[in-house]
């Protein structure tokens, strides 16, 4: 027993470091004070400090958190009201819709992303040719079908976040707080809203967290004057490999870790005082 126990730790330590060794490596040589990729040279800040003085990393930070954030908060309103919508189905059509609201999350983000580059020209294309001739509007992909796009593969993710908060609710508390008086939007507030916060914030980080981290679709919408910051390591990348790509990637990859840690800390808290709560409701025998 304790032979296979230290072989399926070591098993797990070679998978895990197969996994984020370069990573690491990535990491430890943004701070290299030279631009040797193989060589150490020392310790330095000199790459970080130049990432943020280049104006084209600036401004394609700017434009990912803008779309991130707009996307996000869409994403909840949207996807807060299509998951309460689908509770409220029966069964078969629910498990139905759940099922179409997964293909966005198995379906290849390239697919994905040349699917709505090739709506985004159609819909372009017919405005510009009738409307926009009316009104003296030309339409291009850019920052709104980049936005559209995000939002389109972010609503799911707040929809699976939704959802258990939903089964866990009584099916009768709405009525209940109708029957003391409450009109339709003020017992929503009061009495649904609440339960469903903590599935609704985890929902917005995940979404923030895939539209920040986002290249393909985001690369096939966003047109030609518009770039986000994994678009311009892409564009860096192809250009020369340079030091300050390690500083950037650095600093995506811990920013996408700390909002994954942060959405599991509340799961786990979530999960530990609902137990706590089933506990102390549970009748000692």
């Amino acid at each position: 027993m304790k032979k296979n126990n230290f072989a399926n730790r070591v098993f797990l330590v070679l998978i895990f470091l197969f996994l984020y060794a370069p990573i690491f490596v990535l990491i430890i040589f943004s701070f290299n004070a030279t631009k040797s990729r193989t060589v150490w040279g020392g310790f330095s800040l000199q790459w970080y400090g130049r990432l943020f003085q280049d104006s084209a990393i600036l401004s394609a930070l700017q434009t990912t958190l803008l779309v991130s954030v707009l996307a996000s908060l869409i994403a909840m309103l949207a996807g807060t009201a299509a998951a309460i919508g689908f509770a409220a189905l029966k069964r078969r059509s629910r498990h139905a819709l759940m099922s179409v609201n997964n293909i966005p999350l198995t379906n290849a983000d390239i697919v994905t992303g040349v699917s709505l580059s090739l709506l985004f020209m159609l819909a372009i294309n017919a405005f510009n040719s009738t409307l926009g001739k009316a009104l003296d509007i030309t339409l291009v992909k850019g920052f709104g079908t980049m936005l559209i796009a995000h939002i389109t593969f972010d609503i799911p993710y707040v929809i699976l976040s939704v959802m258990p908060r939903l089964r866990q609710l009584d099916p009768h508390i709405y009525e209940a707080a109708q029957d003391l008086g409450a009109r339709g939007f003020y017992a929503f507030r009061k009495v649904i809203l609440p339960d469903l916060m903590p599935g609704i914030v985890n929902g917005v980080i995940i979404a923030f967290t895939m539209s920040v981290d986002d290249f393909v679709i985001s690369y096939f919408t966003a047109g030609n004057k518009v770039s986000t910051l994994a678009m311009e390591v892409y564009s860096m990348a192809r250009r020369r490999i340079s030091p300050e790509i390690n500083a950037i990637s650095t600093l995506l990859f811990v920013a996408v870790l700390a909002m994954l840690v942060i959405v599991n800390l509340r799961q786990a808290r979530q999960d530990s005082a609902a137990r706590r709560q089933k506990a102390t409701l549970t009748p000692k025998k």
